[in-house]
Parts: C-alpha cells; sequence; structure tokens
C-alpha cells in the first residue's frame, strides 16, 4: 500500500495541521510516514502545501512530483497541483471557494463544500477538517477513528476545547462521500 498526497492551501487553512493528522494517523496505525511542509512567503494568507507519505514498505524519498492524490483548499493550489496528479488518482477540493471545472476526466474528484459546512458547524476554522474527513473515507487510506486518536495527541492541552468540533467536522465531511 502507498498514498502519496499534496495538502494545499493558503497559510491558516489548517493544510499543515491535516498533514501531521494523516502522518500521525499512519504511524497510529503501523505503516511508514514521511511528512513535508512547504510555506509560501508569508506563512497566513501566503501559499503553503504539505506532502504525506503513507506505506506498508520503506519511503525512499519524501519528495514527490507527481502525488496520487490531492487535497486542495483554494484555487490557486489547484491550478498548481491539478496537472500533476497521476491517472486514475483523487483530487479533493473545497467546493466553497473553487467553482472551476476540473480539466481531467482520468481523476476521480470529490467537492467537498468545506467552509459552508464548517459555517453551519459554527466555526469557519474547521473547513481544514471537514475536507480531511471526506478524503480519509474515499481514500481509505486511514481509519476515520484513528483520525480521530492523531487528532486528541494534537490538541491535547490550551486546545482540547476544539476536539469535539473538530470531530463533528470530520464525520461531516466523511458523510458526504458515498460508498
Amino acid at each position: 500500500m502507498l498514498e502519496e498526497v499534496i495538502i494545499a492551501g493558503f497559510g491558516g487553512q489548517g493544510v499543515m495541521l491535516i498533514g501531521r493528522l494523516l502522518a500521525y494517523a499512519g504511524m497510529l496505525e503501523g505503516k511508514n510516514v514521511a511528512w513535508m511542509p512547504s510555506y509560501g512567503p508569508e506563512m497566513r494568507g501566503g501559499t503553503a502545501n504539505c506532502t504525506v507519505i503513507i506505506s506498508s514498505e520503506e519511503i525512499a524519498s519524501p519528495v514527490v512530483p507527481y502525488p496520487k492524490s490531492i487535497i486542495i483548499m483554494n484555487k490557486p493550489s489547484l491550478d498548481k497541483f491539478e496537472p500533476k496528479v497521476k491517472k486514475e488518482g483523487l483530487i479533493v477540493l473545497n467546493d466553497s471557494l473553487i467553482k472551476q471545472k476540473i480539466n481531467r476526466d482520468d481523476v476521480a474528484v470529490v467537492r467537498v463544500s468545506a467552509n459552508d459546512i464548517a459555517d453551519q458547524l459554527g466555526n469557519l476554522r474547521i473547513a481544514n477538517m471537514v475536507i480531511l474527513g471526506a478524503y480519509v473515507k474515499k481514500s481509505g487510506v486511514v481509519r476515520l477513528e484513528t483520525i480521530f486518536k492523531a487528532l486528541e495527541k494534537a490538541l491535547a492541552g490550551r486546545n482540547q476545547n476544539l476536539i469535539k468540533i473538530n470531530k463533528e467536522a470530520l464525520k461531516k465531511g466523511a458523510e458526504l462521500v458515498k460508498e
């Protein structure tokens, strides 16, 4: 099993947290993982992306020029990474901010109104968890329950009060994906 995913968006959209949660969940499930962040000129508001590899085999390099999957939070990131997705790959995108048509017919596309759903749940900052829930359900790379465990570790301490709403957002995202 090998999953290579690039997560991309503006700084402040929780792109790095998605990547860390995926990597940590992979570790909890006994898989080999790599996580490599990349920031634009500014952290908040600039572009940010990270690469996560989850594999049952050893990982030779964290560099992934052509990922199997992408999770995209904004239009500039879609423009940059859409052409790089492998044939038969997966694009999960934030439909709240990206209205354009995907220019490929050789990939699966999951559109998630992440910002709209997060707003309905009462906190726009959990849009990243909505889209992560959809990706985890569609890809099957890790179990949603393992993401919950990773979330509890990541938000331990001063952010403990955010665990419940983040889990709710993850579940909502997963519910959007058809079996």
